[in-house]
């Protein structure tokens, strides 16, 4: 009895290390993670804030082969800070439990998840902390309409400069309108003035072409410090998530992609068209750049020349 009892009150961590299945399965955790909110049912809650704070073991299905130093390739621990703000967010809650639930539900979204506890408490309710604790699995877990999930992705805004554009004196002017729109904002840009050695093999020249590429990249970073070299679809959704301006290198996404670009790195505004598709943006602003005579989403080209957006 008295393990028992420790166990009820120990961290999640251990919980589920004391209810391993046979199946090994790793585990994620984000500890003393404490937010300011408005929650609670009483009338005393109601228009205040206080102290929540979580707890959560996510169990996930180990790699069938190495992560070589990849965050796309694992479950981050920002999937589950993301799942609680995106809850939080949604609406007023009255019930720990139901945050909870819905916390869980949501973190069993994502496909390496296989089971989660979910430890949730009051710190400014009493001498102590005031909470519950759930644990849910993926089998149990209700299903998430497509509806919901359509909610949750996000449309950046998806600008493409040309060099001209990148050396214009209108650059952090048009940044600060880009800003004023509210969507999260990602640069894609084409490769510096320079030309691109040639490598004399199609695999090599691309790869080639995708670096000059990330090299403009860290040129447009360097002209304003809002601007941050990105890679990795994670740090990409994350950015989108917490209002950081990012500016796309390509070389990871498009040589890991499944159903890649046709276009090649040297074509680098069909090679944004790609990507805007591919991260849900609804409309890619061209700067300083013709627009592709065909494209997947919505393109609107502007002359470098021209300082409002």
């Amino acid at each position: 009895m008295a393990s028992e009892i420790r166990l009820a009150f120990a961290h999640p961590s251990e919980r589920a290390a004391a209810t391993a299945s046979a199946e090994p399965l790793d585990r994620i955790s984000v500890r003393e993670h404490t937010v300011d909110v408005e929650i609670g049912a009483f009338q005393a809650e109601r228009g205040v804030t206080q102290r929540i704070c979580f707890n959560i073991v996510v169990e996930v299905r180990p790699l069938t082969g190495p992560i070589d130093d990849d965050v796309d390739r694992i479950l981050s621990y920002d999937k589950v800070t993301e799942a609680i703000a995106f809850e939080l967010a949604e609406e007023r809650l009255n019930l720990l439990e139901t945050l909870a639930e819905r916390v869980a539900d949501r973190i069993l979204m994502e496909p390496q998840a296989v089971r989660t506890f979910v430890r949730v408490e009051k710190l400014d309710r009493g001498p102590g902390a005031l909470g519950v604790e759930i644990v849910r699995s993926r089998d149990a877990a209700q299903p998430v309409s497509a509806t919901e999930i359509e909610e949750d992705v996000l449309h950046p805004e998806l600008v493409f400069l040309s060099n001209a554009a990148i050396a214009s004196e209108n650059l952090s002017g048009w940044i600060d309108q880009l800003e004023q729109m509210g969507r999260p904002l990602i640069f894609c840009v084409g490769p510096g003035d320079q030309p691109a050695p040639e490598a004399g093999h199609p695999l090599a020249q691309r790869r080639v072409d995708l670096l000059a590429i990330e090299q403009n990249a860290w040129v447009l970073a360097a002209r304003d410090a809002r601007c941050k070299v990105v890679d990795t679809r994670t740090e990409l959704d994350w950015a989108m998530r917490n209002g950081q301006i990012s500016v796309w290198a390509p070389s990871k996404i498009v040589l890991d992609a499944v159903d890649g670009p046709s276009a090649k790195g040297a074509d680098a505004v069909a090679l944004a068209c790609w990507f805007a598709a591919t991260f849900d943006a609804r409309e890619m602003l061209v700067i300083g750049a013709d627009a592709p005579a065909a494209a997947p989403v919505t393109v609107r080209a502007v002359p470098a020349s021209q300082e409002t957006l």
